[in-house]
């Protein structure tokens, strides 16, 4: 199982772009998709997103999150329909017409799912690019407090951490014969055997990091920021990501 949000060592065009410039491409692609509401327009963001990714060799590591976002979806589907009531009555979950499936439901449980997959592919395809040296020296670059900038840095490296911590819990559990059953009720109980030291060795992690953090001096560290260069390459993908957010702006707003 590949780790998610781990940086992938490439020598593709998203690779070799300025670490501002796919900063600044992941956070417009985002908030062009919280602008909008419109189901054809994330629809296009989530192409220009894929487009880029393909790009840059990267298209088959962001379709391994394919089956995460397929279960949201239908998680988010599920709470819509349960709790929100709009539109065209379709049908009902149970006979005496309690839970009734409407249209309304259905579209904002899509744009929904549409919106978190422009805002996960694209954090995700500037996480995977970018070495960590650089994106903090770019966040440096870009003003932002090293306290943030730090807390931003180990809580992206934690995540695939945790993962492979999870792994090696779950494995050892069933090396010693743990097995709850097969099916969703069986998955539902494997959890808390894996949850639980898993949350007890990151509390531990974390304290040990902080003492680190502390022992090495970081709060008198000065900070060292390595001139970023920006090449045409990065010019013309600012250019199309700032195109694509103003046009999704002006359609929110201006139509």
């Amino acid at each position: 199982m590949s780790d998610i949000l781990q940086y992938i060592a490439k020598e593709g065009f998203f690779h070799r772009l300025s670490p501002i410039t796919k900063i600044v491409f992941a956070v417009l692609m985002m908030f062009a998709a919280i602008f909008t509401s419109d189901l054809y327009l994330l629809a296009g963001l989530i192409a220009v997103v894929l487009i880029f990714s393909a790009v840059g060799g990267l298209f088959k590591v962001l379709m391994k999150q394919v089956p995460l976002l397929l279960i949201l979806a239908a998680a988010l589907l599920v709470l819509t329909v349960l709790t929100m009531a709009s539109g065209d009555v379709l049908f009902t979950i149970l006979p005496n017409g309690a839970f009734p499936v409407t249209t309304g439901a259905i579209l904002f449980a899509v744009e929904m799912a549409l919106r978190f997959s422009v805002l996960i592919f694209s954090f995700q395809l500037l996480v995977i690019s970018t070495q960590p040296r650089d994106l903090v020296n770019a966040l440096y670059a870009l003003r932002v407090p090293r306290d943030y900038a730090l807390m931003f840095l180990i809580a992206v490296r934690f995540i695939p951490t945790l993962q492979r911590e999870g792994v090696r819990i779950n494995e050892a559990q069933l090396s010693r014969g743990y097995y709850p059953g097969g099916g969703v009720i069986g998955k539902v109980k494997q959890l808390g055997p894996v949850v639980l030291p898993l949350m007890l060795n990151s509390l531990s992690k974390a304290d040990t990091l902080g003492l680190t953090i502390d022992m090495r001096g970081y709060r008198f560290a000065s900070m060292h920021r390595r001139k970023i260069p920006f090449r045409a390459r990065d010019f013309c993908v600012v250019f199309i990501a700032a195109a694509v957010f103003l046009g999704v702006a002006a359609m929110k707003f201006l139509l």
